[in-house]
C-alpha cells in the first residue's frame, strides 16, 4: 500500500511541496521520485504517467495516476478517512475545502511576482498592488478559519489539515520576500517556518546546487528567515561514532562533523540533507 510521488526541484516547486506534505504530514506510505523540472528531462520522466505533464504526480498502490494536486488531496482524503486530512467537523471541513479550492485556482499575482525560493530570502522586494490584494485576501481567509475553528493549535483549523498543506507555499513566500502582513498572519507563517517537515523539505532541496540559480532577482540576498541550523560540515576522512546510517540502517560510507563529533551516513544525500539542517531530522538527533 505504498504511493509513488513524482516531484520537481524542492527549492522552487511549490506544488511539489504540497504533494509531499499530503503524504508526509499524515503518515501515509510513499516513495519519492525526482523529475527533471530544470534539467530538461521532465517530459521523458513523466512519459509513463499519462496524462501527466506537470508535477506533482501521484500513482496509487492500485496503479491509478493523479496529475493534479486537488485531485490528489481529495483521493487521499477519501482513501484514508481516519488520517485527518480534513477537519472532522462538517462546518470546518466545508470551509477547509473552500480554502483549498481557492488556493488551487487563485492568487496569481503572488505566484507570479514571488516565485518559490527556499535557498535564501530577498531583501528590498516591493510588492505591487495585485500582490497586496492577494495578501489581503490571505489575511481574510486565515483570520476567518482561525476565528471559527483554530482554537486547538497553531494551524488554520487548530490541528494540521490539507488547508495548511495548500497554504504552506504562500506562507513561505511571505517569509522569503518579507511581505507585509499582520502579526497574526506572521504567527501562522512562523508555524510553517518551524514545522520540522518544512525544514526537512528545505534541507533536501539544499543538497542540489544550481548555476545559474533559477528565479534570480536584482536584489540583495538575506539569510533564510527560518530557524538557524546547527553548524555542521561534510568531511572526507574520519571515524564515525555510528556504524550504520540513521535513516536506512545501511553501512556508513559518507561523513560529517558537528561540535567536534563525526557521524556517518549511507550516501551523500543522507549526509548532505543532515548537514543542511541537523536538528530537522529526529533520527539523526537521536544519535547526537
Amino acid at each position: 500500500m505504498t504511493y509513488d510521488l513524482f516531484i520537481g526541484d524542492r527549492t522552487f516547486s511549490s506544488w511539489s511541496l504540497r504533494g509531499w506534505l499530503m503524504l508526509a504530514a499524515f503518515d501515509l506510505p510513499y516513495r519519492s521520485h525526482m523529475v527533471g523540472l530544470y534539467s530538461g528531462t521532465m517530459a521523458a520522466d513523466l512519459a509513463d504517467l499519462a496524462p501527466a505533464r506537470t508535477v506533482p504526480v501521484l500513482r496509487t498502490p492500485q496503479g491509478h495516476v493523479l496529475t493534479d494536486s486537488i485531485a490528489m488531496a481529495e483521493t487521499l482524503a477519501e482513501a484514508h478517512p481516519q488520517a485527518g486530512l480534513y477537519p472532522a467537523d462538517p462546518g470546518a471541513r466545508a470551509l477547509a475545502r473552500s480554502l483549498v479550492a481557492e488556493m488551487h485556482s487563485g492568487f496569481a499575482a503572488l505566484r507570479g511576482d514571488c516565485p518559490m525560493m527556499l535557498a535564501h530570502g530577498w531583501q528590498g522586494f516591493t510588492p505591487g498592488p495585485d500582490v497586496l490584494a492577494d495578501l489581503a485576501r490571505l489575511e481574510t481567509l486565515w483570520a476567518l478559519a482561525r476565528a471559527r475553528h483554530g482554537a486547538g493549535g497553531p494551524w488554520l483549523f487548530g490541528t494540521y489539515s490539507l488547508a495548511d498543506v495548500f497554504y504552506a507555499p504562500a506562507a513561505l513566500r511571505i517569509a522569503t520576500y518579507d511581505l507585509p502582513v499582520s502579526d497574526a498572519a506572521q504567527a501562522y507563517v512562523a508555524a510553517h517556518l518551524n514545522d520540522p517537515l518544512i525544514r526537512q523539505w528545505r534541507a533536501m532541496g539544499l543538497t542540489q546546487s544550481y548555476d545559474p540559480m533559477p528565479y534570480a532577482m536584482d536584489l540583495p540576498k538575506r539569510p533564510w528567515p527560518g530557524p538557524a541550523p546547527l553548524q555542521a560540515r561534510a568531511v572526507d576522512q574520519g571515524t564515525a561514532e555510528n556504524r550504520t546510517c540513521p535513516y536506512s540502517g545501511d553501512p556508513v560510507t559518507h561523513l560529517m562533523t558537528m561540535d567536534g563529533r563525526t557521524f556517518g551516513f549511507c550516501n551523500a544525500f543522507c549526509r548532505d540533507k543532515t548537514v543542511a539542517d541537523p536538528a530537522a531530522w529526529p533520527k539523526f538527533m537521536a544519535l547526537v
